[in-house]
Formats: C-alpha cells, sequence, structure tokens
C-alpha cells in the first residue's frame, strides 16, 4: 500500500494529505474565490489575516459613518451574519479547491470576526485600532474553546473560529469602553 500523496501545507512545505484533502477539486468558482479572499485581501503578504482584518476595519468605518447612529449596532450584526453565512460556503469551496484545510489566503473568516468586535463600537481611530488589535491577538493565540472550534468541518471550522475571537475581543472591547480607557 503506498502511502497517502504529499499536498503543501500553509507555510509551503510538504505535509501528509488528510483523507479528505488528498485530491484537490477543480478551482473554485470566481465568486467564492473574490469572498474567501475578501476580493483579494487574503493574497497581500506578509500576514494576508491582518491584511483582511484591516481591510474589514477600513470598509466598515466607512460604511458605518453613512448608517444612522441608531442603527448601526444592528447594521454590524447583520453585516456579521450575512459574511458568515456566504463566507462559510466560500471558504469550503476554496479550501477544497486549494487543497488545504484552512488556507492562510482564505481571509473572509476574518472579516466576520472582525465584524465582531465591532458590534456596538463608537466611531473612532481609537476604537478601530484597539478592536483590530485585540481581534488579532485572540485570533492567533486562540484562548480556549476556540481551538476546538477550528475541528468543525472545512468551511464551518474555518470561519466559527475567528467567530469566537471576535466574541472575546467584543468583551474585552467593551469593557475598555466601559471603564473609558478608549476615550
Amino acid at each position: 500500500m503506498n502511502p497517502p500523496p504529499e499536498i503543501a501545507n500553509q507555510s509551503g512545505t510538504p505535509s501528509q494529505a488528510d483523507p479528505v484533502q488528498a485530491a484537490p477539486l477543480r478551482r473554485a468558482p470566481l465568486w467564492a474565490t473574490l469572498v474567501a479572499t475578501f476580493f483579494g485581501a487574503g493574497r497581500l503578504k506578509p500576514g494576508p489575516g491582518t491584511w483582511g482584518s484591516l481591510a474589514t476595519v477600513i470598509v466598515w468605518a466607512l460604511a458605518s459613518s453613512r448608517i444612522p447612529a441608531a442603527s448601526r449596532t444592528w447594521a454590524t450584526i447583520v453585516a456579521a451574519a450575512v459574511v458568515t453565512l456566504i463566507g462559510i460556503p466560500a471558504a469550503t469551496l476554496v479550501a477544497r479547491s486549494s487543497g488545504l484545510k484552512d488556507p492562510q489566503f482564505v481571509v473572509i473568516d476574518e472579516v466576520a470576526g472582525q465584524l465582531v468586535t465591532l458590534i456596538a463600537v463608537p466611531l473612532a481611530w481609537k476604537s478601530f485600532l484597539a478592536g483590530l488589535i485585540l481581534f488579532r491577538v485572540f485570533d492567533i493565540w486562540k484562548p480556549f474553546p476556540i481551538r476546538r472550534l477550528e475541528r468543525l468541518p472545512e468551511g464551518t471550522g474555518i470561519v466559527v473560529d475567528d467567530l469566537g475571537a471576535g466574541v472575546y475581543a467584543l468583551v474585552i472591547m467593551h469593557l475598555l469602553l466601559h471603564f473609558g480607557l478608549l476615550m
């Protein structure tokens, strides 16, 4: 019996293939690639996840400034939900086509998590900067139980762990705001 085929992991070095991921499918549909990479932000180097988060903060700062203040919280929640619902199938298709469990260039998960972090946050550069930093820290650190969420299948695992990081960052953001540390 032959050993399983090798594929490149996220760092580009060969690793033993997961049987489910052994044979990459055909190219992902264009819509899925555009969504999964957040219109190419995931292709930027170094640190595509940070680029995806930064792009989200910039786009959301511009978009939310046009939304009435009374509607911003719900708009952020709806945006995070829509990104999640579209992002999971997009991440699934792109991950399958790449043959990788969680490709670094898929950053729609950072978009969803970063939006969660920004729920009910004032439109101020300090809030946006703190939200960006907090989200990236929790996304990289992955405290309990976030690491377990990565084990969920395909796009669900790719996106949901970042939602968890977003919740951690959201809690800290609101504590900082409550105690006046971001004003």
